[in-house]
């Protein structure tokens, strides 16, 4: 079975942010996993100066068939006016996992 796989990334404000995103996802069987990493140090551009703030990263476990639902639901969700959304490609992985991940989402 070949399935096509991806690793999303989100940063959040905080820790209940991230959480209401992930549960929200997975209640709409969007995601497979979500794990969420606390204490993220960010450094970026952010309206013509060098901004940072504490945030909760997010990485998410999906099939890219559902990238745009998810993506859509993110931008609904979330509390930044421009979050961080960025979808990278499984090349490769435990055909059981993916398998998995094919199974839990719509």
């Amino acid at each position: 079975m070949k399935q096509s796989h991806i690793v999303i990334l989100v940063t959040a404000k905080d820790k209940k942010e991230a959480q209401k995103i992930s549960r929200a996802l997975l209640k709409d069987q969007l995601i497979a996993c979500a794990n969420m990493v606390s204490g993220v140090e960010s450094l970026f551009w952010w309206q013509d100066k060098i901004d940072t703030a504490k945030e909760t990263l997010i990485i998410l476990k999906t099939k890219t068939s559902l990238f745009k639902r998810v993506l859509t639901r993110i931008k609904f969700l979330h509390s930044y006016k421009n979050p961080e959304i960025i979808a990278l490609p499984v090349i490769d992985g435990s055909k059981d996992y993916l398998k998995w991940i094919s199974s839990s989402v719509m």
